[in-house]
């Protein structure tokens, strides 16, 4: 693995967003019709404006469970809730000439399992720890040096 390549050659540009004001049921059906785990939040102009994990969802799921015994109210609750309510707002962005090397880093410096690209203002794709290990090991792996033993007498 280089880790001087470009992120631009390994990142996901075919992403699925949603707007700031698309349901939290809505975004946890997106997670369960697809294999991904975060969904960028963008403005009508494909701005990014924050993000949301498959794990964010999970947790305001178990949250409003222990707020109440009521499942109406519960149920009610979540309903009402939308994207801008739960996404992480400003997050960490890459630009697509940053490397993998710097992704990577990131990654390790802050439990972070997805990272969008922006160029310009502009969302321009999502790399995730599972692009990295694709990248790593979708590569052939360089020669084994062998190891020569000698046998003692």
């Amino acid at each position: 693995m280089n880790p001087d390549t470009p992120i631009r050659e390994i990142m996901t540009t075919n992403l699925i967003t949603v707007g700031p004001d698309r349901t939290v049921e809505a975004i946890q059906e997106l997670f369960r019709e697809n294999e991904f785990h975060h969904i960028p939040v963008v403005d009508r102009g494909e701005r990014l404006i924050g993000i949301i994990s498959k794990e964010d969802v999970f947790k305001l799921s178990y949250v409003l469970s222990l707020q109440t015994t009521g499942k109406k109210y519960s149920e009610k609750e979540y309903q009402s809730l939308k994207a801008t309510d739960i996404m992480t707002r400003y997050p960490v962005t890459l630009d697509p000439d940053d490397t993998v090397g710097l992704a990577a880093d990131i990654f390790l410096a802050n439990k972070f399992h997805a990272l969008p690209i922006v160029e310009d203002d502009q969302l321009m794709g999502l790399v995730t720890t599972h692009d990295l290990l694709s990248y790593r090991f979708g590569e052939p792996m360089p020669p084994k040096q062998e190891e020569v033993f000698e046998e003692e007498l």
